[in-house]
């Protein structure tokens, strides 16, 4: 298998290198941006746009003689951009849009923030479409998940996209949207690639702070992936393959007014086991009961697998209203048998590992005039997490189950006042039911609990847009009851974003947000501790309703080729407890509640040179806990990474993309016992806790993707990448355990180098 393997390997390099194109040039056509400098002048005018949106653009010029009426009529009718004449010498030029999209509608103010793609917006969020993405180091087939650590403040602590941490928050603190709907699941392989297939999701936005009222939960960030909201009227698909996953993707018209979408992705174990399939089990089962089993116990036939379907079908019924449904379905499942000689004979039995979620919604739009839109929301998402955990040698078998299941329903209105001023309304009821099961036959024992919290909601936000776009301004308050409990919780939300002097901008962004789930780690063991995590309600009691409190400063500054931008927060997130945060020391199986607070700086600097891009990315944080039934009234955070740099660069060819960078940030904070004095009383013997740190963190990343032609109808991406290219071993974790009278240390490993490749055919 592994001679196989190198020989794929070189065939893909081969093939890289292997193909040649010809450009199509058009004679008669101009760039977009070059006859916009012309009209300019002619017309003494400004077009004020998105530079990212318009690259390799090209079109006819408009004939000299015509009127600057005729002139923006004849670019409407040639372009997909509308051109709004503001004051007589000032020309918006947008996107056109759907007519079902709701009016409150976000342009770019920083285009390639990063790479093309990137892009910030004036609401103060931060939007990554790949129908435009370049490349980033280490991603070929382009992760969701993975892309939006690209970000300042965006992290992961572990390595996983099941552990994003934002701005020193924990995972479950993120509200993961797809098209709308709440996912509690958000990993294949158990976090180390995303569950959302790339080539449906189309766009991402991310917001750190000055959320949107309508959206609830995601005390410290959320992200919101979305497909395309447009009828496409042409069949256009895909097939790929890669050394994880095949997978396809379809986008068929329906007839005139409809078209449906359909994505799926399945693991390609079953076939081969590829070097980057052993280094992905090798990282999940690590330090885990799948990796190794007591002395007696010899594990074998290990397997895992994974799937996931996703459909989007969109329905213009007339041309004021249209008709969206979404569905998807995504498993991870392992299983490996236990064996060992009982009496004398050989006996095995089966664990096993699943892990499903399944989600549903539908949204209906309607535009009653030129000033009012309604959009209707409903979803429903579920969630399970199962393990049975044999012990043939005490003939018991340990069955372990979290269940999540999530009904929502949402009502917007969007009122046009004028062309300044538009209001914002709306009620959101969420009922969120969390169910988890424990179950031993031998000696028999079986808990089940199943909790039901009820969220209604009621939302205004007024926004305000100057006439050139230039100010932005959105207030609004959100009104929470959460009827289990009595309780009211109202959260205002703010984004403020201003242009000045043609090369700055200066946003103000502030937020109230709770949330009434979370993730409990109740043993390092359950869930045979590959995914240990499990979610539970708040029960206002012991564990509160999280509650967060956040603000920002930032000030960009973008010139031709240069981009600098720097933001300063301060966050405050209340009702937290210790089972959420993974605490592995003193406090491992200590039931309190408390808070932490960060404060930090986030700062990208960016220069483009033609066809070559590069970036520095800079984080500093600082996070503290705060647990008042706890001897330290304050200690850093599990999550407090001080410092975190990244440097990359990008070069961009009409075919070939290249791609490399670092990624440095310092060690993740560890308790350690006291030296010479390591047990106490048959108990560790801790010194204050995360007063140390495990080394820095260092991995450097490449990539390369090339397009090419098949036919006139068929192209294709063939691409490579190497993660973590100089295979160093970073540290993500440790504990401590006592074993034979002393104290011995197990420290977690992050994944070595591993390649990938993909072969992707476009028709």
């Amino acid at each position: 298998m592994a001679i196989k393997n190198k020989l794929y390997f070189l065939c893909f390099l081969f093939l890289l290198f292997s193909f040649e194109i010809n450009a199509q040039e058009t004679q008669t056509k101009l760039p977009i941006t070059d006859v916009f400098k012309v009209l300019q002048k002619q017309y003494n005018i400004q077009f004020n746009y998105a530079e990212d949106s318009l690259e390799g653009l090209t079109i006819v010029p408009p004939s000299e003689t015509l009127t600057l009426v005729e002139v923006l009529l004849y670019l409407e009718d040639t372009t997909q951009f509308t051109f709004e004449n503001l004051d007589g010498n000032f020309i918006l030029v947008r996107i056109k849009n759907t007519p079902f999209e709701l009016q409150l509608l976000s342009e770019v103010i920083l285009s390639k923030y990063i790479v093309k793609g990137i892009n910030k917006l004036n609401n103060g969020s931060y939007e990554i479409d790949f129908t435009q993405f370049d490349i980033l180091p280490g991603l070929i087939d382009t992760d969701v998940l993975q892309a939006v650590q690209a970000f300042p403040g965006i992290l992961s602590i572990n390595e996983t996209v099941s552990n994003i941490n934002i701005r020193g928050g924990t995972h479950d603190q993120n509200l993961m949207l797809w098209d709308g709907i709440k996912m509690y699941q958000s990993g294949h392989f158990f976090g180390l690639i995303s569950m959302f297939n790339p080539q449906i999701t189309q766009q991402v936005n991310v917001l750190k702070n000055g959320t949107q009222v309508s959206l609830t939960d995601g005390v410290s960030g959320t992200i919101s992936m979305k497909t395309s909201s447009e009828v496409n009227k042409e069949f256009e698909g895909s097939l790929g393959l890669n050394f994880i996953d095949a997978n396809g993707f379809a986008d068929i018209p329906l007839g005139e007014k409809s078209s449906l979408q359909v994505a799926a992705r399945k693991s390609i174990s079953d076939f081969a086991e590829t070097p980057t399939y052993t280094n992905f089990f090798e990282r999940i089962s690590q330090d885990t009961e799948v990796e190794s089993n007591a002395i007696d116990i010899l594990n074998s036939d290990q397997e895992f697998d994974f799937y996931d379907t996703s459909l989007r079908w969109i329905y213009n019924i007339t041309d004021n209203d249209q008709l969206q449904l979404n569905f998807l379905n995504a498993s991870n499942e392992l299983r490996f048998n236990e064996n060992s000689m009982i009496n004398a004979m050989e006996t095995s039995r089966q664990s096993s590992l699943k892990q499903n979620s399944i989600a549903g919604a539908i949204q209906y739009n309607r535009i009653w005039n030129d000033k009012w839109q309604t959009a209707l929301e409903i979803y429903e998402t579920d969630y399970k997490l199962k393990a049975i955990n044999v012990n043939i040698l005490d003939e018991q078998r340990f069955q372990q189950e979290n269940k999540v299941s999530e009904t929502s329903v949402k009502f917007k209105t969007n009122y046009k006042i004028n062309n300044k001023l538009q209001f914002l309304n709306g009620y959101h009821f969420v009922e969120t039911k969390i169910t988890n099961l424990d179950d031993v036959d031998n000696p028999r024992f079986r808990s089940l609990i199943s909790e039901v919290v009820r969220t209604h909601g009621l939302f205004s936000q007024l926004n305000y847009k100057s006439l050139n776009s230039k100010t932005n301004l959105n207030f609004g308050l959100r009104h929470n009851y959460i009827d289990k409990f009595r309780k009211h919780i109202l959260e205002p939300r703010l984004t403020f974003v201003h242009q000045f002097l043609n090369n700055f901008s200066v946003e103000v962004l502030g937020e109230f947000k709770h949330q009434n789930t979370s993730q409990i780690i109740n043993f390092q063991n359950d869930f045979l501790g590959i995914e240990k995590r499990r979610w539970q309600l708040s029960n206002d009691l012991d564990i509160p309703v999280i509650r967060s409190k956040q603000v920002s400063l930032g000030l960009s500054y973008s010139k031709k080729s240069w981009l600098v931008s720097v933001d300063g927060y301060y966050k405050y997130v209340k009702g937290i407890t210790t089972q959420s945060q993974g605490f592995q020391n003193q406090y491992e199986f200590v039931k309190t509640h408390g808070n932490y607070d960060a404060f930090g700086v986030d700062f990208i600097l960016r220069k483009q040179m033609h066809d070559f891009n590069a970036w520095l990315s800079y984080s500093y944080m600082k996070s503290d806990y705060e647990f008042t039934l706890l001897p330290e009234l304050t200690m850093p955070s599990n999550f407090d990474v001080t410092h975190t740099i990244t440097l990359g660069a990008a070069y961009t060819l009409e075919h070939l993309k290249l791609s490399a960078g670092l990624n440095w940030h310092s060690g993740k904070p560890t308790t350690r016992p006291i030296a010479g004095n390591e047990i106490e009383d048959n108990t560790i013997n801790f010194g204050a806790t995360n007063a140390n740190r495990l080394q820095d963190y260092l991995r450097v990343d490449v990539s390369a993707l090339y397009d090419f032609n098949l036919s006139k109808a068929t192209r294709a991406n063939l691409g490579i990448s190497i993660w973590n290219v100089l295979d160093k071993t970073n540290q993500i974790n440790n504990f401590y355990r006592i074993t034979n009278d002393n104290v011995s240390e197990t420290l977690q490993s992050s994944l070595g180098i591993t390649p990938n490749a993909v072969l992707r055919v476009h028709f």
